[in-house]
């Protein structure tokens, strides 16, 4: 049924569209040399970070996933006991470790995350610059809104009416 409120109809199309989108990337095969190692969001997060954008300190890791220095340093030492990624010394500065991800875990990793990246790169380019960025945004504001709603609805409250135009039914 169609309502003449354009942002119903386009909530109606995202509460269909986001679980098939979720449930078709869950359904990506991982590479069997990764399977064992229960990566998390947080390890894609960060691994695809090194994909993209090549070796980087913790800090910058931290400050580019919005984490605590310390939160990533544990996820990288996790990753490195793991042998996914490797630590070495900054040749510019000694006190520095810079993170990538290893030699022998890059082809894998590569594999799981590229068609993502290709994807999303498909699904952008046709976008002008301020499109993106109001794509982006947008979804920025939904975590933050799913989050705040999370946040706040006690455990034992019922579930908002889907159809905030009339009232919940007692």
């Amino acid at each position: 049924m169609s309502t003449p409120d354009a942002t119903d109809d386009a909530v109606r199309e995202l509460l269909l569209l986001m679980p098939r989108l979720v449930g078709r990337v869950k359904r990506l095969p991982v590479p069997e040399q990764l399977r064992s190692f229960d990566l998390a969001p947080r390890h894609l997060s960060l691994l695809s970070l090194l994909l993209l954008d090549g070796p980087l300190t913790i800090s910058q890791l931290a400050e580019k996933l919005d984490l605590a220095p310390t939160t990533v340093s544990l996820i990288v030492s996790d990753l490195s006991r793991k042998g996914v990624l490797e630590r070495r010394e900054d040749e510019a500065d000694r006190r520095r470790r810079i993170i990538d991800i290893s030699p022998d875990s890059r082809p894998a990793i590569s594999e799981w995350l590229s068609p993502g990246a290709h994807a999303w790169r498909r699904a952008l380019t046709p976008l002008t610059p301020a499109q993106r960025r109001t794509f982006i945004d947008t979804l920025l504001a939904y975590e933050t809104a799913v989050t705040d709603t999370a946040n706040q609805a006690p455990a034992t409250e019922e579930p908002a009416d889907i159809d905030q135009r009339r009232p919940p039914t007692t």
